[in-house]
């Protein structure tokens, strides 16, 4: 969807026309609910800003200033509540066995593929831990998202030398520990 179409939707809700709101939700639920799991690295805290970014987005949308695009304002509030949970939680967050998203995601499948890719899913969540949260968020925000550093510098506040740098930073480090994991 264009950013002239989520804008008109945003004047819709704002006249009054709650399905309007509705609209902008199932377009940027997902998106909110996979930063934010990426971020958390848990589903029900994931799930719990997923929420908090909704009812935010709600109340705040009159201020939305039209001056970037609606998804860049949405990942910045995301990006916010999960930094936030993070500082709170301190990183004691573990990717749990029982998790129903990943369940789901996989129903079907034999479960030799399941607990490979449940393996997998596990080591590259062990690796982001280990990088410091700037690092973290920026090779989040790049490589899963896919967001420019641009768009990420919109999010962060922060520059793009900076962004860039720590990106590089992030990536030798997870080359590192999967060149150690080899051998």
């Amino acid at each position: 969807m264009s950013n002239e179409e989520e804008f008109e939707l945003i004047k819709e809700f704002l006249s009054g026309k709650e399905k309007a709101f509705n609209k902008l939700v199932q377009i940027h639920q997902k998106n909110i609910y996979w930063h934010a799991r990426r971020m958390v690295n848990n589903h029900a805290d994931a799930d719990e800003i997923t929420q908090e970014v909704i009812l935010t987005i709600y109340k705040k949308l009159k201020k939305f200033n039209f001056n970037s695009s609606l998804s860049t304002w949405i990942y910045r509030i995301t990006h916010t509540k999960s930094l936030n949970l993070l500082k709170r939680n301190k990183f004691k967050n573990i990717f749990s066995l029982n998790d129903r998203s990943i369940q789901e995601k996989y129903s079907g499948e034999d479960i030799i593929k399941k607990l490979e890719d449940k393996e997998k899913i596990e080591k590259v969540q062990k690796m982001l831990e280990k990088l410091p949260l700037k690092q973290k968020e920026v090779f989040i925000l790049r490589h899963f998202d896919e967001l420019s550093y641009k768009e990420i510098s919109l999010i962060t506040g922060k520059s793009i030398g900076t962004l860039k740098a720590n990106y590089f930073h992030a990536l030798t480090k997870i080359k590192d520990m999967m060149k150690d994991e080899k051998e």
